[in-house]
Parts: structure tokens; C-alpha cells; sequence
């Protein structure tokens, strides 16, 4: 597709800002990231498709939420550079079910924008909570043990990890169908609290899972890089 040459790929480092707009309103929804094969992806269908840095593979645009954006135009920037998609947004464009993804004013920290869609349903319950647990890096750590935990000490925060995952294991040694449940579930949170202060999303732990399908134990520790 000769359009795609109009991007100097290697000047980009293989990523391109995309500004997401309303195509009536003209109303910023969110900013993303393509690269050669999403932008294809996105010209080809006319449903946008980017490409998400934290999960680290292509995504369409309401592949979990049907909040899909059907493309009206895509306009370049004079330096070739970056991106406007021009959409009409089915549903919502924010993962918390908000219209537009700046709901927020920087200063007051005032929400512009109200909940409209309860999309807790369409990401799942592990994806909400790393994203609340993000959304979570920045408040009062008087407030949020979350923020107390993502704040402090490293060595404080994996550490609670060891401690969860021997209260698990005793659980499960003791037969506590409630407690393994419940020690599971903390065991769960304080590891997506150590994943969320290196940005990596579960869906790469989802990822790298759906690899080692059809292969053995003893295959996947082979294909490992030797030290």
C-alpha cells in the first residue's frame, strides 16, 4: 500500500503518535500508537487497529468492548509524522466507559467527563484492577494502599508478594477451600502491583501463556536463553 510510504518507519523507530478524534464533534477521544502493519490493518477495514505499547501486540479497537471506531479519514501531519483518525465511535473510547480518555483536568484533578458504559464486564475482572492499580501510581499514599505500596520501598512491595504466596501455600496445604480463595485473590493483587510498577500488562503474562500451548514443560525450559 504506497500510502504507508508516506512514513519514514525507521525515523519513528516503527511507532506513530494517532490522535483519535470524533469525526462529528471533532472531540480528542484518546492518543495510541500504530505501527506499518496496524495502520494497514486500519486502511484495509476501515475500523482502526493500533498498536498497544504495554501489551505489546496489534489490537483492533473494541476487540473486548465492541466500542469499535469505524474510520471517516486519516490525516498526516506535514513532517509525516504523526496521525489523526477520524472516527465514529461506537459506544465509548476509555477503558473506564468514559466518552473520551481526558476526563481530567491536571491541576484540580476534576473529572470532566462521567461514567457512561460499565465496561467492567467486557475487559474482565484482572484487566480493571491493573487498570485501577494504574490509575492508582499517583495518589495520596496516605489514602490508597495501592499508591503506598507503589510509592515506598521496592523491596517493601515484593515483599508482600513472598508473604501472600507463603499464606497460599499453606492454604492449599491445609485443604482451606476459603482460604485458598481468599489468599489467592491477595496473592493476585500484590502481583499485579509488582507488574504495574514495571508498566507490563497482564496481557502479556496472557501472551506468553498461549505460547507455551501444545508444548511440553520440558520443551519451554530447552527453548529458554542460556546463561
Amino acid at each position: 500500500m504506497e500510502s504507508l510510504n508516506k512514513i519514514d518507519w525507521e525515523k519513528v523507530d516503527g511507532l506513530v503518535p494517532v490522535i483519535t478524534q470524533d469525526a462529528t464533534s471533532n472531540e480528542v477521544l484518546m492518543l495510541a500508537y500504530v505501527n506499518k502493519e496496524a495502520l494497514q490493518l486500519t486502511l484495509e477495514t476501515k475500523f482502526a487497529h493500533y498498536f498497544s505499547r504495554t501489551k505489546q501486540r496489534l489490537w483492533k479497537k473494541g476487540e473486548s468492548s465492541e466500542h469499535t471506531q469505524e474510520i471517516v479519514d486519516v490525516l498526516i501531519d506535514c513532517d509525516n509524522d504523526t496521525l489523526i483518525f477520524k472516527v465514529n465511535q461506537k459506544g465509548v473510547a476509555c477503558h473506564t466507559g468514559r466518552k473520551s480518555c481526558f476526563f481530567t483536568k491536571l491541576e484540580t484533578n476534576e473529572e470532566t467527563h462521567k461514567i457512561e458504559v460499565d465496561t467492567s464486564a467486557a475487559y474482565g475482572v484482572i484487566d480493571n484492577l491493573y487498570h485501577t492499580i494504574i490509575e492508582k501510581k499517583n495518589d495520596d499514599p496516605k489514602k490508597s494502599y495501592t499508591a503506598k505500596l507503589l510509592q515506598g520501598k521496592q523491596n517493601s512491595m515484593l515483599k508482600k508478594i513472598i508473604e501472600e504466596a507463603g499464606e497460599f501455600t499453606f492454604a492449599v496445604k491445609d485443604n482451606d477451600h476459603e482460604e485458598i480463595v481468599y489468599e489467592g485473590a491477595d496473592l493476585m493483587y500484590h502481583c499485579l502491583v509488582a507488574l504495574a510498577s514495571k508498566n507490563i500488562s497482564p496481557d502479556q503474562i496472557k501472551q506468553e501463556l498461549a505460547r507455551r500451548f501444545g508444548m511440553s514443560g520440558i520443551e519451554e525450559k530447552n527453548s529458554r536463553p542460556q546463561d
